[in-house]
């Protein structure tokens, strides 16, 4: 809805009725106003009825008895009032929602990140953020071998660690089902963070949108925090 349009309009016609009426008290010739306001009346009322179907049970102009012009100018001043404040409303009257502030994702996600987005980088952002999570997992694990989701496949195999292999582990009784179910799901995870989010964000074209970004830096940040929590399982 073009609604810098739908003012215009609504304003030219309110400006319109006022010559009208200046030309009338004048006793002039109104018949170029008239001509004009009918000409403009079909999109206003238009407008109107698309503001609120229940704003305008009739025409914004008509005629009385002796042919003189009848104006429902306040209905159009109405719509001017409702389009002039409708982006606030948007804003203003929103349910409380609960927010997400970027700087509150884990140092590793946002400290990596924080740069790019600043300058609206948005896909570079999330491209960063998974590569400083690949780094430090590099770093925990000392392997420089693997990367991204093959490195998280190995992070969190439950094959017993091997040599040159260490493995992470979900803090908790491995033999309990809960910590098995968070182990089995943080490999799933990774792996999807990288495949679905990482990869594309290293290879496709164009921009993400800010909220989508914003969206994938969180589940980097998830994914952080569970690496960050886990415990090193290293080879007898």
């Amino acid at each position: 809805m073009d609604r810098d349009w739908m003012r215009q309009r609504l304003e030219a016609f309110d400006e319109l009725v006022t010559q009208y009426r200046n030309v009338q008290y004048a006793n002039g010739d109104t018949s170029d106003e008239r001509k004009q306001l009918f000409e403009a009346e079909p999109t206003v009322v238009r407008i109107l009825r698309r503001l609120d179907p229940q704003m305008l049970d009739s025409e914004v102009l008509g005629e009385d008895a002796w042919q003189g012009l009848t104006i429902n100018v306040n209905e159009v001043r109405r719509g001017i009032g409702i389009l002039a404040d409708m982006d606030e409303w948007t804003t203003r009257m929103a349910p409380d929602a609960p927010s997400l502030p970027a700087d509150r994702f884990h140092p590793w996600v946002w400290d990596a990140a924080r740069t790019f987005w600043e300058s609206k980088h948005y896909r570079a952002a999330v491209h960063a953020a998974a590569t400083s999570i690949n780094a430090h997992l590099q770093d925990k694990l000392g392997r420089r071998d693997l990367s991204d989701a093959k490195l998280v496949q190995e992070a969190f195999s439950d094959k017993a660690p091997e040599t040159g292999k260490p493995r992470l582990r979900i803090p908790g009784d491995q033999t309990d089902p809960g910590v098995q179910t968070r182990q089995r799901g943080a490999l799933q995870l990774g792996q999807g963070a990288y495949f679905a989010l990482r990869n594309p964000a290293a290879h496709e074209t164009g921009d993400l949108a800010e909220q989508d970004a914003l969206e994938q830096l969180a589940t980097f940040s998830v994914l952080a925090r569970l690496i960050d929590g886990c415990q090193i399982v290293m080879h007898a």
